[in-house]
């Protein structure tokens, strides 16, 4: 099992690859694909099928980045007027 930094790694953003989205290993895979795949309903399974040279690591490297972004992210409150 790899570590966080390991995960986060496999995560790479190159302005010359996908307009500098994040990719997973420097391919032509972006995170955000991933995401949106897994999240319509494609398993890894699948996933893993359409993309051979996607390994299981990937998919806990995309989890690892998005949890990243959401543990950044900060939350405002704003005032209600009544």
């Amino acid at each position: 099992m790899l570590n966080i930094e390991e995960l986060l790694s496999r995560i790479t953003v190159n302005p010359k690859v996908m307009l500098g989205k994040p990719t997973i290993r420097g391919m032509r895979i972006t995170v955000d694909q991933i995401l949106r795949a897994l999240a319509g309903g494609v398993s890894e399974q699948e996933l893993l099928q359409e993309y051979p040279e996607l390994e299981k690591e990937d998919f806990q490297a995309v989890f690892a980045y998005a949890t990243h972004l959401v543990d950044e992210e900060q939350v405002f409150p704003v005032g209600m007027s009544a």
